[in-house]
This record gives structure tokens, C-alpha cells and sequence, in this order.
């Protein structure tokens, strides 16, 4: 293992002594307390509306509304005064989302958003462990990343909208840091594809690592997942897989809306048109998917699963047709690895990992929108500083995406700017990590 990348080494990290593994365990439970009693506050003292709305969360509800009463025309209702939001997700996660129609909303919405909370932090965890970080400095690291990252818009964004992508995470990444010896790993991220079909690419990459054990769980979970919507939503489930509704990514809206923070996001805002963006967007995601999932087998390979683990992550964020601003919550295990690689590095290195985490927790902070009046704390972010249009669907040339210069265009493909930056990292590591030809 080369120890100059900062990231191959299984010596203990984080804790290399008592003392300074309580003194981070001081310093992260006081960053989380003030985090946590901040953002409490702000509950507290704005109206709902301006903190956990849960406007994605209807959208679930409604859905499921439509699979338990009119089944079939889940995938072709379109929710209250929003004509161009649909129901986006399989049938089978219809199913899912139906069990939250028995729970008042407000009871709901607070129950998400604590669960939330709870898999930002489990993930954390998982990452700090899986990375070798001994109890208390793990604890410490655990809660001082915590803690800041509660004040990335990713997390409050998805905080705000109700939305599942913290759950899905935590649960992806439990199941594939199990031990290979585990007979049901890769049963969850199987069960994840099937309500949100991106975890499909973490199949891929079992494949390729060899793991055909693992793949073989993950595809059966995902099928029986496909078969369940087919017994209980036939209809649904043809329009859904037969007629192709899961391969158009309009349904979700606007592709090149500023949210949009995927490759395919930022060729569409380019190019100027939906249609006109789609061929070059899928000879790009080829060949990111193919560098992304190469660099991960080398990883791996290497004795590095966790960092392979992100590889696919960031691969999939960048690929995936729709990447949210919520979506790129992926951030929160990603800085633990950066973290970690400064951790292990040595004097020349560390200081420029460091520097990375810092650069990733500013560009993704939840900044106020200072220009308005109404805003709270909450619902910031870098991106806002680009006008976007509103609730946008089809393909307007008039909408505001079409026409950024300037700085706008820096400000309105900021996520996505900065995972091109942490994608060619991960290359160069990787490249540096290769077996040598003799």
C-alpha cells in the first residue's frame, strides 16, 4: 500500500492517543450540540412552511393515495397546482410511501426528518469505522462532522422537502460495509434500487469487484422489489418498466434546472435544449461510469472498499440523468474519507486534504440567501446565487438556466463543478494506486 496517497493504511487512525482522542470527542460534541440546538431553534421560531415543509413528501403521499385508491393513474397524475410534478418513483415505492397515509402529516414529517438526522449520523459513523478509527476519536469525529454537516444545504434541502435520500444512503452503506462473509449483504441496496433505480450502478461495481455472491443478493432483492409492483399494481408497474416511464427523466421536471446538479444537468443548460443535450450527455456518462467504476476496482483491489465505495457514489451522482441538490448528501461519508486521508498522510499531504474538506464544507453550505427578505436561515446555498425558473417542466427557451453568464454560470453548476474537481482526484489516486507492470 503507498502511504504518500494518505489513503492505504490499516493502522488505527483518529486515535493514535488518549488524549487527543478525547479532546476531538469534546470538540465534536460541542460543534453537534450547537448544531443541533441551532437548528432547533430555527424550527422553533419560522412558520413550517420555511423549515420542514415537506413538499416532497406530499408528493410521496399523493402518489401513494393514487396506488391505493386509483391505481391506475399513479404515473399519470400530477400533483395539486403543480402540474408538472408527478409521481417519479417505481410502484413499488408506492407501496413503501403508502404506509405514511396513516400517520397525521405533521406527525410525519417529524418522524422523517428525525430518521433523517439519525442516517446523516449512522452514515458517518459507518465510514469513520470502516476507515479504522478507534471508539472515542470515531465518537468524537463522528459528531464534529455531524454537526457541520447538518449545515450543508444538501441536508437541509432535504430536511425541507421530506425527502428519502439521507435513508437511502445509510442504507446503501450499512449494506455493503457488511463483511462479504454476511449472507443477505447487498439485500438493502437491492430494496434501494428498488425505490430509486441510481443504487442499480452499486450492483455493477459487485460485479466487477467479483463479488458474484453479493450481486447476486442485491439483484434478487431489486426483482422481487419489480415483482411485488407487478402482483399489486399491474397496471402501474406496465407503464412504469414496459412502457419506459422510468427512462424519462422529464417526468421529474425541468432536466436543466439549477437543482439539477448532474452532467446531464449542466450539458442541457449549455446546449440550450433538452432533446439537443441528450446524445452528448450520454456518450459523457458512458465514459465517466466506465473512469468512476474502473478507479473503484482499483480501489478495491487495493484494499481501499470504502474509498471504491465513494468512487461509485460520486460516479453515480455525476451520470445519473437527475442529481438534486439533495441528492449530493453523499457529501457527508466522502469529507469522512477526505478526513481520513489527512489523518493519515504525511506532513506534504495533509495540509492539502484538509484543505479539500474545507473547500467541499463551503461550497456546499446552507449560506442565506441574503437578497431576500423573506429567508431565513434555512434553504440557502451557493447554487441560489443563479436565477432559476420555478416549477419549470418541458423545454422553455425562455427559462432562466438557458441565459447564465458570468458568474452565475460558476454559482448555478457549483455541485456539480465541484464533483468534476472530486472525480479527478479519485482518478488520480487510483492512478497512483495501480498494480504495476513488470
Amino acid at each position: 500500500m503507498r502511504a504518500d496517497v494518505g489513503l492505504a493504511s490499516r493502522r488505527p487512525a483518529g486515535g493514535r492517543d488518549q488524549a487527543g482522542g478525547h479532546a476531538l470527542l469534546i470538540t465534536g460534541a460541542a460543534v453537534a450540540a450547537v448544531a443541533a440546538v441551532l437548528y432547533l431553534a430555527v424550527i422553533a421560531t419560522h412558520p413550517m412552511d420555511a423549515t420542514l415543509k415537506g413538499f416532497d413528501l406530499q408528493v410521496y403521499l399523493g402518489g401513494a393515495s393514487q396506488a391505493v385508491h386509483h391505481p391506475g393513474t399513479l404515473y399519470s397524475w400530477a400533483f395539486d397546482g403543480h402540474p408538472g410534478i408527478q409521481f417519479t418513483y417505481t410502484p413499488f415505492a408506492a407501496l413503501v410511501f403508502a404506509a405514511g397515509l396513516a400517520l397525521p402529516f405533521k406527525v410525519l414529517m417529524g418522524l422523517v426528518a428525525a430518521v433523517s438526522v439519525f442516517a446523516l449520523v449512522a452514515t458517518i459513523w459507518i465510514a469513520f469505522r470502516e476507515l479504522g478509527w478507534e471508539k472515542t476519536a470515531r465518537l468524537g469525529a463522528t459528531l464534529l462532522l455531524s454537526g457541520l454537516l447538518l449545515w450543508t444545504e444538501p441536508v437541509q434541502r432535504g430536511l425541507f422537502l421530506g425527502q428519502v435520500e439521507l435513508t437511502l444512503m445509510a442504507l446503501v452503506v450499512w449494506d455493503l460495509c457488511q463483511p462479504d462473509r454476511r449472507p443477505w449483504k447487498g439485500a438493502m441496496t437491492g430494496v434501494a434500487a428498488g425505490i430509486k433505480l441510481v443504487p442499480l450502478l452499486f450492483i455493477a461495481y459487485l460485479l466487477l469487484t467479483r463479488r458474484f455472491k453479493q450481486a447476486a443478493v442485491a439483484t434478487g432483492a431489486f426483482v422481487i422489489t419489480v415483482i411485488i409492483g407487478f402482483v399489486a399494481l399491474p397496471h402501474a408497474s406496465v407503464t412504469w418498466w414496459l412502457d419506459g416511464n422510468f427512462f424519462q427523466a422529464g417526468r421529474t421536471g425541468f432536466v436543466g434546472d439549477q437543482q439539477n446538479q448532474s452532467l446531464r444537468g449542466i450539458v442541457t443548460r449549455l446546449v440550450g435544449s433538452v432533446n439537443g443535450a441528450q446524445a452528448p450527455w450520454l456518450v459523457i456518462g458512458v465514459i465517466v461510469c466506465v473512469l468512476g467504476l474502473g478507479a473503484a476496482v482499483i480501489l478495491y483491489q487495493r484494499g481501499l472498499p470504502f474509498a471504491a465505495l465513494m468512487a461509485v457514489a460520486l460516479t453515480a451522482l455525476l451520470a445519473s440523468p437527475i442529481s438534486w441538490d439533495h441528492h449530493w448528501v453523499w457529501i457527508a461519508p466522502g469529507l469522512a474519507l477526505v478526513i481520513d486521508a489527512a489523518v493519515r498522510s504525511g506532513r506534504r499531504l495533509r495540509t492539502a486534504w484538509y484543505a479539500l474538506a474545507a473547500a467541499v464544507l463551503l461550497v456546499f453550505a446552507a449560506w442565506p440567501d441574503f437578497w431576500s427578505a423573506k429567508a431565513g436561515l434555512l434553504q440557502g446555498g451557493l447554487i441560489n446565487y443563479a436565477p432559476a425558473s420555478s416549477f419549470a417542466h418541458g423545454d422553455n427557451p425562455a427559462y432562466p438556466e438557458y441565459h447564465w453568464h458570468g458568474l452565475q454560470l460558476l454559482a448555478g453548476n457549483l455541485y456539480l463543478l465541484a464533483g468534476i474537481g472530486l472525480f479527478i482526484v479519485v482518478l488520480l489516486v487510483a492512478f497512483r494506486l495501480r498494480p504495476r507492470r513488470a
